[in-house]
């Protein structure tokens, strides 16, 4: 879980939302641009979140991905969007060898990648209507973009996973036009990450990962993955990655972070 903290000298007048949908609450915090304009994308972009909801939804009998996964629909019958997220999680499968999957005890399921392509497609949305910075947490995980005001990054408080109410680390936006901060692990949701090997509950060291990357789609999907590998194989792997720092924290309480992350916090 991540918690968004913006100082507020200097910073433009703030707009601020939850949405619940997809399971969970989804916090906008919205800065600068014109009134009428960004209360509008607002609107659309919490719509979007529900319509994702609908589409995606695992939990729906009558949503789209549950329908083509009892192959009642192809994809070219679904929305544009379905064929979307599934090039996308292929993408994702390819670039971490087959440690994110789209498949959940054999059947298809896109949930990993969903809702952090969704929250980082609405946070989008307020931009392109003209909003000079935006911060979209859904459930935990990101995305920035833009700055809340003058000389003031965004920061996101990473939960400490074995100490409640405690950090476990601040990142720093500085300097970014654009970034992402996702956590995958057991503690908020229990063992619900899988071993795409074994088709059952991933067994590692670890507690919880978390990814810091420009776009929330890939550091979703990149905690879950390397949730998965466990603490030795998955930070050499996010070590490969460019543009990606990750702070891992293992159940004996151990702290390992790739090279780069120190220039991060903040």
């Amino acid at each position: 879980m991540a918690e968004t903290v913006a100082g507020s000298a200097q910073a433009p007048a703030a707009v601020r939302r939850t949405e619940e949908t997809m399971g969970t609450v989804f916090s906008f915090d919205v800065r600068g641009g014109e009134s009428a304009a960004v209360h509008a994308a607002l609107e659309d972009a919490a719509a979007g979140l529900r319509r994702v909801d609908k589409v995606f939804s695992t939990y729906r009998d009558d949503s789209q991905i549950s329908r083509l996964a009892r192959g009642e629909l192809a994809v070219g019958e679904c929305d544009p969007e379905v064929a979307e997220v599934l090039e996308l999680a292929a993408e994702a499968e390819r670039v971490s060898d087959g440690w994110f999957s789209t498949r959940y005890r054999g059947r298809l399921d896109p949930t990993g990648i969903v809702k952090g392509w969704a929250t980082e497609r609405a946070a989008r949305r307020l931009a392109r209507a003209g909003a000079v910075g935006v911060s979209l947490n859904g459930g935990g995980d990101v995305q920035l973009l833009g700055t809340p005001g003058a000389g003031r990054p965004w920061r996101v408080g990473v939960a400490d996973p074995l100490r409640p109410g405690g950090l476990a680390a601040v990142v720093s936006a500085a300097g970014a036009d654009e970034l992402a901060v996702a956590t995958s692990g057991t503690v908020e949701r229990g063992d619900h990450i899988v071993d795409p090997r074994t088709g059952r509950s991933a067994v590692t060291d670890l507690v919880a990962v978390t990814v810091v990357a420009p776009r929330l789609t890939w550091a979703d999907c990149w905690a879950t993955a390397a949730f998965a590998m466990g603490s030795r194989e998955g930070l050499a792997w996010l070590e490969t990655l460019p543009g990606v720092e990750a702070l891992l924290i293992t159940a004996g309480d151990e702290v390992r972070c790739t090279g780069g992350l120190a220039s991060r916090l903040g």
